[in-house]
């Protein structure tokens, strides 16, 4: 990208999604509807025959382990036999990298995640979660397809199961790698969102304005089901566009990309242009498998800043959702972090990460502004604990460059983030087994950092635990 894209061009992407994976949905559910138009309550019975369709087409694609899977895919046995050519069809057309992938730039980024896997963790929580709930339109979204106020931790172990599978190695480019299987997923998960929030295709959607359904009056609880919670919910596509549209994509992207290499400038642990030229090269090509539109890519952290600023102002003036989903929003994911910090001065040291790594306009959106209540004990220890880091640093660095106790600050957070709620082993990640053992040899190797001198490596063990990271059990 070298040039912004204009406002017409954003204005036509809140309602483009993809004709990919839309068409794969349309396929397998648009019978579900035209099957219960001749019956008393179609609506009803709609309902029971699209939840059947989901499970089915649920049940296969978790034989989408590895990347070689979704290159040779079989579906198992007992999968119908219109799913099975729809998302054998879906697969042939969506698996391969985008021709202007670089291997070389993938397995940098891939190096890098290694190397900053912890901090990353702490990002992912403090950063690219609450700039997703920034845009209402998208916090809108977020809230319709997961009642994310009450299952925050869901949706952060989604998150990375998605994340870890991507960026570990070979996870893109590998046979035996899972990147691509888990976003061919997510892709195929987006699709399926719009076509149960809109009732049918996006194609068509932009004049039709969705007013919610009386499930009482049929006898269904929402709540019970993902499909009857999203059909009923109701869509003002007018002022929303279409759910998980374009322009929610390229943002969304930016928050797993820019975001976190934004959030190592703000810990004082930049790296090269070269570094960060390559991990956005590889969420780039997570993007395109993803259906974003190539023109909707940064090519470059100039690039990616002055996009993320862009999309974010749009989102924030277009946007007239009521009641307001976002203060709930990132109230409830504070609320999931302080739960597994073990010291009680440091359980609110997440919203003060947030309102640093974001800024205070961004925190004030999502609830999380200098009205939200911090103790002043909390404030102190947090504010001193950055201060003398990161004047350590500057001693520090006179004798080794790239000495850094603020990154053994941001690690021991993101240490007890990780651990509380991503390796939690009576509570794995939904994650094919070779996969989650990947994870667990990954996150262990987390336990060492290798940049940091043998003296910093034994104080991190004092917060942390001595060697090797692995998972823990509740």
């Amino acid at each position: 990208m070298t040039q912004l894209p204009d406002d017409a061009a954003l204005d036509r992407a809140r309602f483009e999604a993809d004709p990919v994976a839309d068409a794969a949905i349309e396929r397998l559910l648009a019978p579900c509807w035209r099957d219960a138009s001749d019956v008393d309550l179609p609506v009803a019975s709609a309902l029971t025959s699209l939840q059947r369709r989901v499970a089915e087409i649920n049940a296969a694609v978790s034989s989408w382990c590895t990347n070689a899977d979704v290159a040779h895919w079989q579906a198992p046995a007992g999968t119908p036999e219109a799913v099975a050519e729809v998302l054998g069809e879906y697969l042939l057309q969506t698996q391969a990298l985008p021709s202007w992938a670089r291997p070389e730039l993938i397995e940098r980024a891939e190096a890098l995640f290694f190397e900053e896997g912890a901090l990353s963790c702490l990002l992912l929580f403090c950063a690219s979660l609450p700039e997703c709930y920034v845009v209402p339109d998208l916090a809108e979204v977020l809230h319709t397809t997961g009642q994310l106020e009450a299952r925050t931790e869901h949706r952060i172990r989604a998150t990375a199961a998605m994340i870890f599978p991507v960026m570990m190695r070979g996870g893109l480019v590998s046979p035996t790698g899972s990147g691509r299987a888990q976003v061919l997923k997510v892709r195929l998960i987006h699709a399926m969102v719009r076509h149960l929030i809109l009732r049918g295709a996006p194609a068509g959607a932009r004049s039709r304005e969705l007013q919610p359904m009386a499930f009482q009056e049929l006898a269904l609880d929402p709540s019970q089901s993902f499909v009857a919670s999203l059909v009923g919910r109701g869509w003002p596509n007018r002022a929303l566009g279409l759910p998980c549209n374009q322009e929610e994509l390229a943002y969304t992207l930016l928050t797993f990309g820019y975001v976190i290499l934004r959030g190592l400038h703000s810990l004082g642990v930049p790296h090269r242009p070269a570094d960060e030229a390559a991990v956005l090269h590889a969420w780039n090509v997570m993007g395109a498998l993803v259906g974003v539109q190539p023109g909707l890519m940064a090519q470059g952290m100039d690039d990616a800043q002055a996009l993320f600023a862009l999309l974010q102002q749009r989102g924030r003036r277009q946007s007239s959702v009521a009641p307001d989903p976002r203060g709930p929003l990132g109230r409830a994911l504070m609320a999931c972090m302080a739960r597994v910090i073990p010291w009680r001065v440091a359980k609110p040291w997440p919203v003060l990460m947030t309102r640093r790594l974001c800024g205070s306009r961004s925190a004030a959106d999502i609830g999380l502004g200098q009205e939200f209540p911090v103790p002043l004990s909390s404030r102190w220890t947090f504010a001193a604990a950055l201060m003398l880091a990161r004047g350590l640093d500057v001693l520090g660095r006179w004798f080794r460059p790239d000495f850094s106790l603020s990154r053994m600050v941001g690690r021991v957070l993101g240490y007890h983030l990780l651990s509380g709620l991503l390796m939690d082993q009576t509570r794995p990640l939904r994650l094919p087994d070779g996969v989650l053992q990947q994870m667990h040899g990954t996150v262990g190797a987390w336990g060492h950092d290798v940049r940091a001198p043998a003296w910093v490596n034994a104080l991190e063990d004092q917060f942390t635990v001595p060697g090797a990271w692995h998972a823990t059990r509740t």
